[in-house]
């Protein structure tokens, strides 16, 4: 009977044969990755050196080259077609990789990173997140496939609102029965424009709202947000047209009733645009249409 000892012992051992094969396997891993990354290197100096044989004799025979429009490229006559058009009109261009990660699948090494081109002249340079598949032939790392993506940046707040820029300013509407000042401008942080109304009735209290209009990324649409001074408050929800803007709000009134509109938002010129209300609904009962006139406010004199 095997005592406690060898009990120990035999378990020791079979512990210590596995860490020592995990240990081989991360170093093989590892070895393949430094192989797999110094061949991008050598690539990156043959592309640098226009040397499009050199370039295109890293792919395998039938291996790929797919750019970011989905073009596909396969076999080293094609790739190395493609390339000598590419140096004829953008003589010594160079080519730099950003290798990010480098991953054993199986036979294969997938690389993933960005590479960017620039112009001789440093004038144009071009930027796309590739992923490259490597395959071991020979002892000798080859390229199967090699493809970009675009790599746009995600759009930010601000850029989705650049639509709606030409509301920054001030502006004023006189009709019968009010005078108007609306202004809007972009927040600190520019992920915002922020309005504000002061109306003044013919025969009325001042009244006077604010509003907040914003990106909402989880539908990717524009929404609005307004608070009247007398604690009343609104959300809209905007949709550029090719004309202009619809937006759609609901509201709640100081008085607890509600009511809900649809706006539409035309610019005529860059000091004029128009705001026709339809589908008006408040507090239950069926409002009429109406439709103003807005006028940018002359620069104060001196300015």
């Amino acid at each position: 009977m095997m005592s406690t000892l060898s009990r120990i012992s035999f378990a020791l051992a079979g512990l210590l044969a596995i860490a020592f094969q995990s240990s081989f396997v991360l170093a093989q891993e590892d070895a393949a990755a430094a192989a797999v990354r110094q061949r991008a290197e050598q690539l990156v100096t043959a592309f640098n050196a226009g040397k499009t044989d050199d370039v295109a004799g890293y792919f395998m025979p039938r291996g790929e080259l797919i750019d970011e429009a989905g073009t596909v490229y396969q076999g080293t006559q094609e790739i190395k077609g493609l390339l000598n058009a590419f140096f004829k009109e953008f003589p010594g261009a160079k080519l730099a990789l950003n290798v990010e990660s480098i991953r054993l699948v199986g036979p294969v090494a997938i690389d993933e990173g960005t590479r960017s081109i620039t112009t001789a002249d440093g004038e144009a340079r071009s930027q796309f997140r590739y992923i490259a598949v490597w395959t071991n032939v020979d002892k000798e790392w080859k390229l199967a496939s090699f493809r970009d993506f675009a790599d746009d940046p995600i759009p930010t707040p601000h850029d989705n609102l650049e639509p709606l820029a030409w509301l920054v300013g001030e502006w004023v509407n006189e009709g019968t029965d009010a005078d108007v000042a609306i202004s809007y401008r972009w927040s600190d942080d520019g992920n915002y424009l922020l309005g504000e109304f002061d109306i003044q009735p013919v025969d009325g209290p001042q009244r006077k709202s604010t509003q907040r209009i914003g990106w909402d990324p989880t539908t990717g649409t524009i929404r609005s947000w307004l608070f009247d001074a007398d604690g009343g408050f609104a959300e809209g929800k905007w949709t550029m047209v090719e004309d202009g803007i619809v937006a759609k709000s609901e509201s709640v009134n100081s008085d607890g009733t509600t009511s809900s509109a649809t706006m539409t938002i035309t610019p005529t010129d860059n000091d004029h645009y128009s705001i026709a209300g339809s589908e008006r609904i408040v507090a239950g009962a069926r409002e009429p249409d109406f439709e103003l006139t807005v006028t940018r406010r002359p620069p104060k004199a001196g300015n």
